[in-house]
């Protein structure tokens, strides 16, 4: 089964709009078409993300769907430690490289963003980086 790291924009997304394409990428990890590999630093930075366009952009998020998305992610989601370190990959923005720790530390097969530092790189050790139209391009079909 592939494994997949998704970054917190895919997440972010998935919650602003439930008919687009990072929806349904958490649809499908849902239905367990792919592993969803990710971190304690990817949940804490989606926790963080989601509060804050809560509460500064009036977005109509509640405390209870953060909540629910997070213990789903806790719960649901492979949760490595990544402690693999790092530095220097994406100097324009050192904090997307926790999302390549999370997936050589667990073996991912992809790393799904919409982020246009990482998909500058095309790819990290060996994995992939690819954005969500690509991702549900290679899904494999519903029985």
């Amino acid at each position: 089964m592939l494994r997949v790291v998704l970054d917190t924009n895919v997440f972010v997304s998935s919650v602003l709009s439930r008919k687009g394409g990072p929806s349904k990428v958490l649809d499908n990890w849902r239905a367990a078409k792919y592993l969803l590999i990710t971190s304690p630093s990817i949940i804490s930075e989606v926790r963080r993300v989601l509060q804050t366009l809560r509460i500064k952009k009036g977005y109509p998020i509640g405390q209870e769907e953060i909540e629910q998305l997070i213990n789903l992610l806790e719960k649901d989601a492979v949760v490595i430690p990544a402690l693999s370190s790092m530095k220097g990959i994406i100097p324009q923005d050192p904090e997307d490289e926790k999302f390549l720790i999370c997936a050589v530390d667990g073996g991912a097969d992809f790393i799904v963003t919409g982020d246009r530092h990482l998909l500058t790189l095309k790819e990290h050790g060996g994995i992939p980086i690819i954005a969500v139209r690509d991702f549900m391009d290679r899904l494999p079909e519903s029985p």
